[in-house]
């Protein structure tokens, strides 16, 4: 993919063009590749057809969305378990409402027992693609491949994690 600003501009240090990849949210292969004196970009696109189809069910933008805003809110209210280990716990001990998992773990069976424990427990999980965005949602700078949404009695969430717990449900059918 050749990028129209790049185009006609003499070729960028590749600490730069790193730097404008990464602000315009692109993610770059390994070497950038120069043909004919024009840096081009191999921009990894995140279509259904490079996420893993063990990643199953997959939510759509505006489901992650809420997601990703849902977690947010339980790490405000100190009902979020951050990580693979700490989600796994949370189900062994009965008070996961749900857990999310990201879609580019790598290698994805680091995460791929959880979705066995949640049929076991019959709770709802859902992957979103990033586990950056789910970093970030979580309220760390790190990426996170897996989290859970824990039980609290008297939670003002309830009403949002039940409709969300829902709509993961609907995917799954």
């Amino acid at each position: 993919m050749e990028t129209g600003s790049l185009a006609g501009s003499s070729p960028l240090p590749s600490v730069q063009l790193l730097l404008w990849a990464w602000k315009k949210g692109m993610h770059l292969r390994e070497g950038e590749q120069r043909r004919n004196g024009i840096q081009t970009l191999h921009a990894l696109d995140q279509t259904e057809a490079e996420v893993n189809p063990k990643a199953y069910p997959l939510a759509d933008a505006q489901l992650t969305k809420t997601l990703l805003d849902l977690v947010q809110q339980a790490c405000n209210y100190k009902q979020l378990r951050k990580g693979a280990n700490e989600a796994t716990k949370t189900l062994n001990r009965g008070i996961a409402e749900f857990i999310v998992m990201a879609a580019d773990a790598e290698p994805l069976e680091i995460i791929l027992h959880l979705p066995l424990l949640c049929e076991d427990k019959n709770v709802p999980y859902v992957f979103v693609r990033s586990k950056q965005a789910l970093g970030r949602a979580c309220g760390v700078s790190r990426p996170i491949v897996a989290c859970s949404i824990t039980i609290k009695e008297g939670s003002q969430l309830k009403p949002q994690i039940q409709s969300v717990q829902q709509a993961i449900e609907r995917l799954l059918v």
